[in-house]
């Protein structure tokens, strides 16, 4: 339940503030005082849009803050599913800035306005004069219908069913959906990769076959060098290797002499050694370079395979390649195995299929049975508000369209007139016969579910007389169990209030405000002979409300 209301700098309110209590909380005031404005802010408190022209000084924020008692609505799991931090005592808060934006706060912490109007439902339920059509939504009639018949428990166990079908149903697009790309590309793919797998890719090392490639289409000239270099230092006398003999042998005459031609003698063996060694190793490089011209072409053909595979799939390596090999196999591998996810996802749907269809026809027949006793719940309200000949009609079929609260359909028909022809319920009720209807609905709902806080914005509109007294019967029986605020025209309701609070307009330098004042009981007596004569209060009119509030 609400338990204050706070609102500042919005519209003709300048800053008020007011607290609410359980019970029947009556809202009076002469048209054009404000009540209008206040069910304005508390729109906008339960997450309707903003509009920076309902700001009252444009250079002031607006703030409009509600304080909610929320012990016993069992309202944790929401706050969880939202992302909001639970408080029995909770605090919502709205404002609208200078710049024209916007803010939503929970318990201090911001929110979205989805999130806030997620949580609002649970919290207020405004009727005013052009919602009162709501029990003609389909929706709205099949929670009725639950609430009274008990299938909540069914209800869940369909949509826990319902949501493992989706689930599943969605999963089979997919792979049919990728199946049926596989199978577009199947081929192409199945080519590349029978491209890529003409040539033992693994088993290439492309920088030494290159290396190869060059030494055997080169192996004539390189063995002519190589030859050249062993003949200069062979050569006999003349050779290299011969003179650095002999220059070894004459220093080594000179060793005798002196340490320091020792040493040059050493170091020109070294040379010697090494120069030997060189010889060696060109002997035998140029004894293995062969000319091979079969082993020339098999390379050569390898290497243009391998450039032209690159080239195609645009990379430089061989490892890239081998890469694409693996996903091109992968791919294939996929559309192969694709069948068989699609043939057990259908198995699948179809298991899930029959158990949602047994749920949904356990939850159909549970509200067939219950259609009798809400029609008859309804009829009697009505006939307490002066409809005695309504007459409710419930079309309740099966369809193949398994939705959120169900595979049936709903459809109210209704009739005002004994011997009347049933229409539906969203045509053929007047505004006056639906106010009823509604006030009906509401107050079954409240026997058989823990409503939310409801605000009833001259849901009165067209009745009268001992119809009024009825009516106000039946919101104060509403009342013993929850918070309910009705704003009202009507003294017979006012009446029936057990907190009554006044919207009116006062001058305050030169500028007009709406304020609000909570009524003691002799200002109650005068507030409703007001409404009985108008402004004018007389001996008689005090007289009727006193009967009337006793």
């Amino acid at each position: 339940m609400i338990t204050s209301l706070s609102i500042k700098n919005y519209a003709l309110i300048e800053d008020i503030r007011v607290d609410l209590q359980q019970g029947l909380t009556i809202i009076t005031g002469e048209t054009g005082a404000g009540k209008s404005i206040l069910l304005g802010a508390m729109a906008l408190l339960l997450g309707k849009r903003a509009d920076s022209s309902s700001v009252r000084n444009a250079e002031k924020k607006c703030i409009v803050e509600g304080e909610f008692n929320l012990n016993g609505y069992g309202l944790k799991n929401v706050f969880l599913e939202n992302d909001l931090d639970y408080d029995n005592h909770t605090i919502i808060r709205r404002e609208i800035l200078p710049s024209g934006k916007s803010r939503a706060f929970v318990n201090d912490s911001p929110v979205g306005l989805s999130q806030l109007q997620t949580l609002a439902v649970f919290l207020v339920d405004i009727h005013s004069q052009n919602t009162t059509n709501s029990f003609a939504d389909e929706s709205f009639q099949v929670e009725v219908i639950d609430a009274v018949g008990g299938t909540l428990p069914l209800l869940t166990k369909y949509q826990n069913n319902l949501s493992l079908y989706s689930e599943i149903s969605k999963k089979l697009v997919i792979a049919k959906e990728e199946k049926f790309s596989a199978d577009k590309e199947l081929d192409y793919n199945a080519f590349l990769q029978s491209e890529l797998t003409e040539i033992p890719l693994k088993g290439i090392k492309q920088d030494a076959l290159e290396e190869t490639y060059e030494t055997l289409n080169n192996a004539e000239e390189i063995q002519e060098a190589l030859g050249s270099v062993l003949q200069i230092a062979n050569l006999e006398d003349q050779g290299a290797l011969d003179q650095l003999k002999q220059m070894r042998a004459i220093l080594s005459r000179l060793s005798g002499f002196s340490s320091s031609f020792n040493e040059l003698q050493e170091r020109l063996n070294s040379v010697v050694l090494e120069l030997e060694d060189v010889l060696e190793s060109v002997q035998n490089k140029m004894e293995s370079v062969e000319v091979d011209p079969s082993e020339l072409t098999r390379i050569d053909d390898l290497l243009q395979h391998v450039y032209k595979l690159q080239q195609k799939h645009n990379v430089q390596t061989v490892e890239e390649l081998i890469v694409i090999e693996e996903e091109l196999s992968a791919k294939l591998y996929t559309t192969a195995v694709l069948d068989e996810r699609i043939a057990q996802l259908e198995n699948e749907q179809n298991t899930l299929l029959e158990v949602l269809k047994i749920s949904a026809e356990a939850l159909f027949k549970s509200r067939q049975k219950v259609l009798p006793k809400l029609i008859s719940l309804l009829e009697d309200k009505l006939a307490l508000l002066g409809l005695p000949n309504a007459r409710f009609k419930i079309e309740h079929v099966v369809t193949e369209d398994f939705k959120k609260l169900g595979n049936d359909r709903v459809a109210v028909y209704f009739t005002a007139n004994k011997g009347g022809t049933f229409g539906l319920l969203k045509k053929v009720a007047s505004g006056g016969e639906m106010s009823r209807i509604m006030l009906s609905v509401k107050a079954v709902l409240a026997t058989y579910k823990q409503l939310p806080t409801i605000i009833f914005d001259e849901i009165d509109t067209g009745v009268s007389g001992e119809i009024a007294l009825k009516m106000a019967g039946i919101m104060s029986t509403m009342s013993e169990n929850m918070q309910l605020i009705s704003i009202t025209h009507l003294p017979q309701i006012a009446a029936k209030g057990s907190n009554h609070i006044k919207v009116y307009k006062e001058d305050v330098n030169n500028i007009t405000e709406t304020k609000l004042m909570s009524l003691n009981e002799e200002e109650r007596i005068v507030e409703i002979a007001q409404m009985i004569g108008g402004n004018s209060v007389t001996d008689t009119t005090l007289a009727n409300a006193k009967e009337l509030l006793n």
